[in-house]
């Protein structure tokens, strides 16, 4: 069956990043509450004629996403710029964090990789795959018998 698989990318850390992260860290971030690799949660569907993805990623602007397809891998990846941003007040917590990602799939062979669609509204990233036309499903046809 032809499905799209998808990839994570975490940063490799080094010992003394997870020492200082652990020393860095409040109570709340051992018993659940970590933002440093907040993945957004996609939806992926099948129809005869087409993939669907949805990508959850509010916060963004269409102008900071990047698609890349290579060779059969669709890649996402997006960057917030937060240079220059005020914060007026003081967090008790702050989980909205959410500046940078990178997905990635692997598409099936019946992917058509001229035919995709990428739109971005209300905070998901809206991709259509068309499928090939040989790999779409085909009606029903009666065979003549001579």
């Amino acid at each position: 069956m032809n499905k799209l698989r998808m990839h994570s990318d975490f940063p490799v850390k080094t010992f003394s990043n997870v020492l200082d992260e652990i020393f860095n860290r409040s109570l709340g971030d051992f018993v659940g509450f970590d933002n440093t690799h907040t993945v957004p949660a996609v939806n992926i569907r099948e129809t005869d004629e087409q993939y669907m993805l949805e990508m959850a990623a509010p916060g963004f602007d269409k102008s900071d996403f990047n698609v890349q397809l290579e060779n059969n891998q669709l890649v996402i990846s997006a960057e917030k710029k937060t240079e220059g941003e005020k914060t007026e007040g003081k967090y008790a917590r702050k989980e909205f964090h959410f500046e940078k990602f990178s997905r990635s799939f692997t598409l099936p062979e019946t992917a058509d990789f001229n035919k995709i669609d990428a739109q971005y509204d209300k905070g998901v990233l809206h991709l259509h795959i068309a499928k090939k036309e040989e790999a779409k499903l085909q009606p029903a046809k009666t065979i003549e018998i001579k």
